[in-house]
């Protein structure tokens, strides 16, 4: 069985908030609200904004200093269901 081509993240920007902007290995990108992964387990350092803000892109995802991340299948599918996806086939 052919696993799908998932896209991995090439760049991602702090806007404000928890909001990002993301943009994905096969061109497109989107923005969108990291808030709901906030403040439980391993992302609970990330409800301090400075620590946030210390996103950083891995090579496939974005992380962060204590080893949290987030899949890229996942940053894809809330950029798809936002709607914020942007130049789409």
């Amino acid at each position: 069985m052919k696993t799908p081509y998932m896209p991995r993240v090439i760049d991602a920007k702090f806007l404000h908030d928890y909001l990002i902007h993301i943009v994905f290995s096969n061109g497109k990108e989107g923005t969108i609200d990291l808030k709901p992964f906030i403040g439980q387990g391993v992302f609970e350092p990330l409800s301090n904004q400075a620590y946030f803000k210390k996103m950083f892109v891995d090579g496939w995802t974005i992380s962060w200093p204590n080893g949290a991340d987030i899949a890229p299948e996942t940053l894809y599918e809330l950029a798809e269901k936002a709607g914020s996806m942007m130049n789409e086939e």
